[in-house]
């Protein structure tokens, strides 16, 4: 169900309350202002816990510090024919990871880039052969 705008509704970024509670008075508001004096001395006690090597300190800190590690996959390249029917492309893909020349999850990407393919080549030649039909009837019209 679709709701309709009318001149009684919300504006973007007008409050539905004006007189309600302001922005940053909560309870959280509250408690990191009351904190916030004592940041640098929890941190530095929070760094010398995981110096002295309490994993949860040291998880703690890298958590909140350090971007998470994200898998990279290296570069490869495979033998397939750019020319060569889409079959023996997926065939070559599928003997490169057979071969441990490439990874499976590298295999399934470039598995479904062929399919990708495969369904763009498909749609064009459907495209020409309704051109062609449409040509033709129009030939046996005139």
């Amino acid at each position: 169900m679709t709701t309709r705008r009318t001149s009684t509704s919300w504006r973007p970024g007008q409050s539905g309350n004006p007189a309600g509670r302001r922005r940053g008075s909560g309870k959280v508001a509250a408690l990191r202002a009351s904190i916030e004096a004592d940041v640098p001395a929890i941190l530095e006690a929070l760094t010398a816990q995981a110096l002295a090597g309490d994993p949860q300190a040291a998880r703690l800190l890298l958590e909140r510090t350090v971007p998470p590690l994200r898998p990279e996959e290296r570069g490869v390249v495979v033998n397939v024919r750019a020319d060569a029917p889409l079959a023996d492309q997926a065939r070559s893909i599928l003997a490169a990871a057979a071969g441990g020349e490439i990874a499976p999850g590298q295999a399934a990407t470039l598995l479904t880039s062929v399919a990708h393919l495969a369904r763009a080549i498909a749609t064009d030649e459907l495209v020409r052969r309704v051109e062609a039909l449409e040509e033709r009837a129009r030939d046996h019209k005139s």
